[in-house]
């Protein structure tokens, strides 16, 4: 039988072959402010599941519940939807139509046969 001091109050590992519910809730209370659980559970000797276990039982925490929303969201949120189509669509047809001119502009340049050759664009007469 082992002895733990909390907050200088002695406590008893083990109870008749089970754990004190006194050194559950310490156990507990470590393991919520310590961020090495493996190195909780050799300080004091208790299996990772059992710390896990005795936390689940002593200290539930809540069910998230799925939230669902109402009709008039949904129907809010379909709207928005169909508004960010519609510009992603415009959008698209912006995009192909640059695509296309940027080639049309492509295919009218000259390319230059050597370096230091005549460019694409006429000079300037000053």
């Amino acid at each position: 039988m082992r002895h733990f001091a909390a907050k200088g109050v002695a406590m008893k590992k083990k109870e008749k072959g089970r754990y004190a519910l006194e050194f559950r809730q310490y156990a507990v209370g470590r393991m919520k402010v310590s961020p090495d659980i493996l190195a909780l559970c050799k300080e004091l000797g208790v299996p990772r599941a059992s710390l896990y276990r005795w936390r689940e039982r002593l200290d539930p925490r809540p069910k998230v519940q799925p939230y669902t929303p109402t009709d008039q969201e949904k129907l809010s949120l379909q709207e928005q939807l169909q508004q960010v189509k519609q510009l992603l669509a415009e959008k698209t047809l912006e995009v192909d139509f640059f695509k296309g001119a940027l080639h049309k502009v492509a295919a009218r340049r000259r390319p230059s046969s050597s370096a230091g050759g005549t460019t694409s664009t006429s000079k300037s007469e000053r």
